[in-house]
This record gives C-alpha cells, structure tokens and sequence, in this order.
C-alpha cells in the first residue's frame, strides 16, 4: 500500500525531508520573529494548525502509520514520557536561572516576553491560575501536536532511508533546535535586534537534547504519541516556571 495520496509526487527520501525543515522552518522563523517585536503571536498558531493537518493531506492511513500515528505498544511510556518532559524543563529552567538570573540572557525569562497580553493586575490576583490553565492548554496541544508530526514524523521518516534511525533522529532534532532560535538568541529588545551568542547556543544545545528526549519517547511507546505527550509534559512545566517563578 502506496504512503503518500500521490506517489508520484511524493516519497518518503532526504530531499522531502530538507523541503519540509525549509517550507515550515523559515517561515515559522521569520513569524516568530516578527511576534517577537509586534507582540502577535496569532500567526504561530496558524504555522502549527499546518503542521498538524498536513500528514492527513498528503499521507495516506498507512503513511499516517508509517510515521508513527497508531495506537501506543506501551501506555506506560505515554506516563513515564509526561514526567521526563516535565523533569527536562524543569533542568532546562535550572541552567538558564543558574547562568543568567532574571537577565534577558535567560531564555525563560526572554520567552515570557511572549505573554505581554496578560494583564499586569492578573499576575498578582487570583486571576493567575485562570490565566495559566489557558496558556498551559494552548502550549500543550498546538505545538506538541504540530512539532511532533512534522520532526519525530514525517521529517524523521524521510531521513531514515539514508541516515537510519539515530543520525536522522540527530538531524530533525538539529532542524528543531535551529528552529528554536527565533524564540530565544535572535533577541528583540527596547527597540533593538542582537545576537546572544553564547546563551543562544546553550539554548539551542538544550533544545537539540528536548528533540532527542522526544524521539526516545517515541520509540519506548512505539508510536508519536509518545514524544507529542514528552513535549506537552515540558511545555507544561515551562508555563508553570513563567507564570509562578518569571512573571
């Protein structure tokens, strides 16, 4: 049974995955990028909207399977996955407030930036946990389901034929880490653009090791739904750190 709806267009092979790091990565870093100065972050949400569907529009059921969208072989792992995505942030948020305090080098404290529509009033009143709740849903369903089809999925896939498992596990985590660098290094501050360099590569360092934690998480369940349940775990654990420890 043929993977893709169109054959003859498509094929799981390393030029697919190169064109899909590109057609999402660039524009995806260039919106992040502009939210960062602008404040609007709608169009991110839009970027990861795309990622989710775009298995079911250009895979079949057995593509789908192929990328690991089945049913888990180990619903335990769906649990362990959770918690070491949560231990990770937690360890992620510990480096960066070791190394850099409440500067803007910290890559938490940067991020939080993203979070300017909440109301100063809100953070101090018992409207905070009603606050966290919304961003701790949002963060646990757009971009762990949208990341996760797209680099432990269809991009790890398409490498697999020429790199095998682990090196294509190391390049779509790399792709995710570059990726990553728009919401922390490139730094939009007072008016002004710099480069971080040093706390940039930590971050993304940090970031590669997160990709590779979710890729693990698939492999122990057998399916995504491992490393999309891995991601939402840290990006959990990353909205209780910004709204209870940063903001």
């Amino acid at each position: 049974m043929s993977d893709f709806k169109h054959e003859k267009l498509f094929k799981f092979n390393w030029q697919f995955g190169l064109a899909l790091i590109l057609v999402f990565g660039i524009p995806r870093f260039l919106i992040v990028l502009q939210a960062n100065a602008t404040g609007n972050y709608n169009f991110t949400s839009i970027v990861f909207l795309l990622m989710w569907i775009t298995p079911f529009v250009l895979l079949t059921k057995q593509g789908r399977r192929t990328i690991g969208m089945k049913k888990p072989e180990n619903y335990n792992w769906l649990l362990y996955s959770f918690f070491m995505g949560i231990v990770l942030c937690a360890i992620v948020y510990l480096i960066g407030t070791w190394l850099y305090h409440s500067s803007i080098d910290n890559w938490f404290v940067y991020i939080s930036n993203s979070y300017g529509s909440i109301p100063s009033e809100a953070l101090t009143g018992n409207d905070r946990n009603s606050y966290f709740l919304i961003f701790a849903v949002i963060g646990m369903t757009f971009s762990p389901i949208g990341e996760e089809l797209l680099y432990r999925g269809l991009i790890h896939r398409s490498l697999v034929p020429k790199f095998g498992n682990n090196k294509a596990s190391i390049l779509d985590s790399l792709a995710f880490a570059i990726t990553h660098l728009a919401h922390f290094g490139i730094i939009y501050s007072l008016g002004n653009w710099s480069f971080h360099f040093i706390p940039a590569l930590i971050w993304m360092f940090l970031i590669f090791l997160t990709g590779r934690l979710f890729f693990y998480c698939k492999l122990k369940t057998g399916s995504i739904y491992g490393a999309i349940i891995g991601h939402a775990g840290f990006n959990l654990a990353m909205t209780y750190f910004i709204f209870y420890q940063v903001l």
